[in-house]
């Protein structure tokens, strides 16, 4: 079976991307889950360009990685300067690692258009630099950048670069798609000739400015590339670099070419939202195999195959990478969806019985009034309880007030909320009121004085989000909002909507929500105590 080593460049090439700024605390978190995906090869950084990646590699050496080996990146010698006198090459020196990867020039235009120097001088700045970090002891990989525009333009220099670089004791060398601009195919045919007249062992490196760097990847693998170079999530500069979390499966599960463990596959999902989360950016919930979207059905004809035949509408068992199916309810659904979901809450819903259409027609119908249930599950999982025979709802709004008055200092303007709210809970009526910053705080804290009451437990109910949506832009002040509030114990967290031409009733909608899953939740728990 075919070996394929993986680089991760995340914390480099990833980090060039806009608005991502890794710490060094950072950079070692995520070293360490990368060594627990198995990656084979991390680049730690570029210890010759700036302070925070020299500390980096200082901080390294205390990681006990299992399965991965650091690399420092760097570039070669300077024009017309000494290798062993260039402080770049002395910082990969300095930087403590076995294996070290420089990046030069393989297209004449490039070499003479920027980097401003003769062919000749390139290939001895290649040939020295490798040689010097050879002679050290080390492992070199060498990145030869530009190398398809270069192949394109003048096919014989970009050869005698990867030729020069094999003979001064590369052990890999890796073309680079750095524009991002070749197409699959052409990837395909420069790999096979480069392999045909060099024999030396290749990767890839490619960049994702024409949507194609995850292909060109793979294409470059089966045309004799032994090494993938990539990112977590597909970070880096511009539009990205080939995305690992897309490759490893496609490697792995569609090549046949077992890259890592089934174990560590079955991690992806983690690592690409904890990467995502260190990098304080929101995950993409699209991504291919590790998105929360990537096994989603919300079509009724989908879901409705799903339960006959799992793989009917998705290529792969997305437990494989750690993911989960998701189906969703919305006026697209079918009655399979609320079947579906019934079943997956423990909930009885006959196949044939009225129970799941009337339920549907009630979903459609709240649709169109502006609800939305795929973002919103704990919204709908009421939805279906309260269809329940039985069902009795633990509190009931009789009915709200909320004033909101600006007090004049004379200092400053202040803008305060008060809500009164009457709430039923048994056969009690609570009347309560309380003050806030805003008309939903207000509302928050009187619904809780009301219930915590008899549920004291509530106080571990935090909103963590508010959202707010116009759905009918041109109605103006008489549009309908839709509100989506996502809420946590601590432990788990959930989303309810609510929606209403009036934002503060479809705040109340979706508030209300949110406290009466978290009870229904800890009463199917056992947790809940009982009424006081």
């Amino acid at each position: 079976m075919t070996q394929v080593q993986l680089y991760d460049t995340t914390l480099r090439d990833g980090a060039q991307r806009e608005g991502l700024s890794l710490s060094v605390a950072d950079k070692l978190k995520i070293a360490q889950k990368l060594d627990e995906l198995g990656i084979h090869f991390i680049e730690g950084g570029w210890p010759g360009s700036n302070p925070k990646d020299i500390d980096f590699f200082n901080k390294a050496r205390k990681l006990a990685l299992r399965n991965s080996t650091l690399v420092a990146f760097g570039s070669t010698r300077r024009p017309k300067a000494r290798a062993e006198t260039d402080t770049n090459i002395k910082a990969l020196l300095d930087a403590g690692v076995k294996v070290v990867t420089i990046v030069g020039k393989s297209s004449a235009l490039q070499v003479t258009q920027v980097l401003e120097t003769t062919l000749e001088e390139n290939l001895g700045m290649i040939t020295d630099s490798i040689r010097f970090l050879k002679s050290r002891g080390l492992t070199v990989f060498f990145d030869a950048e530009h190398f398809f525009d270069g192949f394109k333009h003048d096919s014989d220099y970009a050869l005698g670069v990867v030729k020069a670089a094999a003979n001064a004791g590369a052990e890999c060398v890796i073309l680079c798609d750095t524009n991002g601009g070749t197409l699959p195919d052409r990837i395909k045919e420069a790999v096979v000739a480069v392999t045909n007249q060099t024999g030396v062992p290749l990767g890839i490196h490619a960049h994702n400015d024409g949507e194609l760097a995850v292909a060109n990847s793979l294409a470059a693998v089966s045309a004799g590339a032994i090494q993938v170079q990539g990112t977590i999530n597909g970070y880096g500069e511009r539009c990205g670099n080939a995305n690992l979390c897309s490759i490893i499966p496609a490697l792995k599960l569609k090549m046949g070419i077992d890259c890592i463990t089934d174990e560590n596959l079955s991690r992806l999902t983690d690592v690409s939202r904890y990467v995502s989360e260190i990098a304080n950016l929101p995950p993409d919930p699209f991504l291919p195999y590790v998105g929360a979207s990537a096994f989603s059905h919300k079509a009724g004809l989908h879901v409705s195959g799903l339960a006959k035949w799992a793989d009917s509408y998705q290529h792969i068992d997305p437990s494989r990478v750690g993911n989960r199916q998701r189906v969703l309810v919305s006026e697209l659904s079918g009655k399979s969806n609320i079947i579906y979901k019934a079943q997956e809450l423990g909930l009885s819903m006959p196949v044939r019985g009225p129970e799941a259409q009337k339920l549907l027609e009630q979903v459609k119908l709240l649709e169109s009034r502006g609800f939305q249930y795929e973002n919103a599950e704990a919204s709908f999982e009421l939805l279906v309880q309260r269809a329940q025979p039985g069902y009795q709802t633990p509190f009931e709004l009789v009915d709200f007030m909320v004033v909101v008055e600006t007090r004049r200092r004379p200092s400053s303007e202040e803008m305060l909320s008060d809500a009164m709210v009457k709430v039923k809970v048994g056969t009690e009526v609570m009347h309560t009121a309380a003050g806030g910053n805003g008309p939903v705080a207000a509302l928050d804290q009187a619904l809780r004085k009301a219930v915590l009451q008899f549920y004291p437990e509530l106080a571990r109910v935090k909103l963590i989000d508010y959202k707010v949506r116009i759905l009918e832009e041109s109605a103006g002040t008489t549009a309908s909002v839709r509100v989506l509030i996502e809420s946590t114990d601590g432990i788990d967290q959930w989303r309810t909507v609510g929606s209403s031409t009036n934002i503060i009733e479809a705040s109340w909608l979706a508030l209300a929500d949110s406290l009466e899953y978290w009870l229904l939740k800890q009463k199917a728990a056992g947790k809940r105590p009982a009424v006081k």
